[in-house]
């Protein structure tokens, strides 16, 4: 299978280290300390998974999570927190579309289990997608042939 990327957004670089650390060998890892600096790894890059804090200067982890939807809509989301706040878990499943919502410090092998997982949804809905432009062009074609024998 292709190993899709990872990417962990967080300003704190001590965190971006020890996921990189913690996942290197698991996942192809990309590590930005800014949305902004997400956004270029996302355009440049085909990230399956995106893991961010939700604290951050300038925008929020959801924030960022609700900017990309419209570009990137199958990229399977993750937010992290070293705080549970109830209105921030809300507005993470309603406006950032979020897959999970974990509170720091992660425990590497639940957050290696829930990318996997993740990793795995991107993948079929990718597989489906193509199935369904395979199918949408084989039904073409024999628009086409059906009406060439009338």
């Amino acid at each position: 299978m292709i190993q899709f990327g990872v990417l962990y957004v967080d300003d704190e670089i001590h965190n971006l280290n020890s996921f990189k650390a913690a996942f290197r060998r698991d996942f192809n890892i990309y590590t930005a300390q800014s949305a902004r600096e997400g956004r270029k790894i996302l355009d440049a890059n085909e990230i399956a998974v995106i893991v961010t804090d939700q604290r951050m200067p300038g925008m929020t982890g959801i924030e960022f999570l609700e900017s990309i939807i419209p570009i990137y809509p199958d990229t399977i989301r993750i937010l992290l927190t070293g705080f549970s706040d109830i209105n921030a878990v809300m507005d993470a499943i309603n406006r950032g579309q979020v897959y999970k919502y974990l509170v720091k410090p992660w425990a590497d092998e639940e957050l290696k289990m829930y990318i996997q997982n993740a990793m795995e949804i991107y993948h079929l809905r990718k597989e489906n997608k193509d199935l369904a432009q395979k199918l949408d062009n084989a039904n073409k074609q024999l628009n086409i042939i059906s009406k060439g024998t009338s």
